[in-house]
């Protein structure tokens, strides 16, 4: 009979027996980039869920694009892959059509929204030109088509009808009382509109939590009231705390006077928070301010790996600056923790400095934490050899062996971040000042974190006289 062996075991009984092993190392755990959470309002969509949209399949078909939805796209368009989107509000009521059966029998279907708001809805039902044993229900949302199922057509087209919108995630179809048989032709009826939920500050912390189970490398609000930008630093350096190591990015409009808006960046004071000073901007003949560049910025921000700088980065689609801020001012902001948007010499809107609100460190921070991009590398460093540890847990001893193979895989990642141009070196260690006892073990990862070079200094000499030396 055949049995499992451990290694360097000798059995007593006669046999064959197996051991299984691995060739080669866990998979080093990589960087996960161009996440971003958002907290908007819509007139349609789920509230109060976070829903996982990435760029190809896009948002609109979930919430429409009116309201704030303009914060998703614009962190779309900074390179973000993937949203965790959350509309907020409470109430509202969901909008409603009846349509009516055959031979003057009254309403004999219900279509009923399954969210609450004002987006706009039509239908339309009418038979199949290639197959007239079916029949088409569409909805129109404006004149573009939002869902569209087949039922069959005959004598059970209520019972067909809701049968084929079963699995819709938008709508709602029920028989109105025991109708049965057909549905009648109908052009583009319009649905009873609905309202849109109200909504309240305390519906951002809501949003905040519905959000918080996913992983995300940034996030943003579509507001510039700043009560809700200060529970937005709360959240991220709450989760911080929980290991979710994320960044905010928040921005107010140009009429609130540049001295506020500085000392507003420069309060948050913290490696967590992005604050754009002058977000006043224009996108082609669009205009955009407040949320709206946050949004993009933020994207960016999410989506650009830890090896490279968002300083002196174009920001596509950019065309003009409604608030151009003199050198002075560029420099106090930064000073401040302001993220400044200036033109390059090719008159582009760029990024001048990519920078956070850290303006005076912790005692167990360096200067390396005011820059965006030596925060997300210390980010990803610790993400990344958190994860790589996880996998271990409970699956090695608590010996000099199981130690040893934790300080190997977690090197595994300090090594694949040096050969990815994110660090300069680094060693991982087992602590001296704690020993490791029963379940508890402690290490030490120490690194040099690289940086752009960003202040290039030339120095030029002249001499009058044209005659060579010597």
């Amino acid at each position: 009979m055949a049995g499992t062996f451990m290694a360097g075991e000798v059995k007593v009984r006669p046999g064959s027996y197996f051991n299984i092993q691995k060739t080669g190392d866990n998979a080093i755990s990589g960087a996960q980039d161009g996440i971003v959470a958002v907290i908007f309002k819509s007139d349609f969509g789920p509230l109060g869920t976070a829903v996982e949209i990435s760029a190809e399949d896009g948002y609109e078909k979930t919430y429409g694009t009116e309201l704030t939805t303009d914060a998703i796209r614009e962190v779309l368009a900074g390179g973000a892959t993937k949203v965790i989107a959350c509309r907020i509000g409470k109430g509202g009521t969901q909008s409603n059509v009846k349509l009516a059966g055959g031979e003057d029998s009254g309403d004999a279907v219900s279509i009923t929204s399954k969210h609450a708001g004002t987006k706009e809805f039509s239908v339309t039902v009418r038979e199949k030109l290639s197959d007239d044993t079916k029949k088409e229900c569409v909805i129109y949302s404006g004149t573009k088509e939002f869902e569209k199922v087949e039922f069959d057509a005959g004598e059970n087209e209520v019972e067909s009808l809701v049968l084929a919108f079963i699995n819709s995630t938008n709508f709602i179809v029920a028989p109105i009382s025991s109708a049965s048989g057909i549905v009648d032709i109908v052009s583009q009826k319009d649905f009873t509109a609905g309202t849109n939920p109200t909504i309240t500050t305390e519906d951002y912390s809501d949003g905040f939590a519905a959000v918080e189970p996913f992983y995300f490398n940034a996030i943003c609000v579509d507001t510039e009231d700043t009560a809700v930008h200060a529970l937005l630093s709360s959240y991220v350096d709450r989760i911080f705390n929980a290991g979710q190591l994320t960044l905010g990015v928040v921005a107010e409009k140009k009429t609130v006077p540049i001295a506020d808006r500085m000392s507003h960046g420069a309060a948050f004071n913290s490696e967590k928070m992005h604050y754009v000073i002058n977000a006043a901007v224009k996108k082609s003949a669009v205009s955009l301010d407040g949320y709206q560049t946050a949004a993009r910025i933020a994207g960016m921000i999410a989506a650009c790996p830890s090896n490279t700088s968002l300083t002196h980065t174009v920001i596509d689609g950019f065309t003009e600056l409604e608030e151009v801020m003199t050198s002075t001012q560029m420099a106090k902001a930064e000073t401040m923790g302001c993220i400044v948007l200036s033109k390059n010499t090719n008159q582009q809107v760029w990024i001048d400095s990519a920078i956070n609100t850290l303006v005076t460190p912790s005692d167990s921070q360096d200067d390396g934490w005011k820059k965006i991009r030596r925060t997300k590398t210390r980010y990803e460093l610790i993400t990344r050899a958190n994860n790589q540890s996880d996998a271990l847990i409970g699956k090695v001893d608590n010996d000099v062996n199981g130690r040893a193979t934790i300080v190997s895989q977690v090197q595994g990642v300090v090594n694949s971040m040096i050969q990815e141009g994110k660090l300069v070196s680094g060693t991982v260690t087992e602590s001296t000042v704690y020993k490791a006892d029963g379940d508890s073990a402690w290490f030490e990862i120490q690194v040099i974190d690289k940086d752009s070079a960003e202040h290039i200094y030339l120095t030029f000499k002249f001499r009058f006289s044209t005659q060579q030396e010597g």
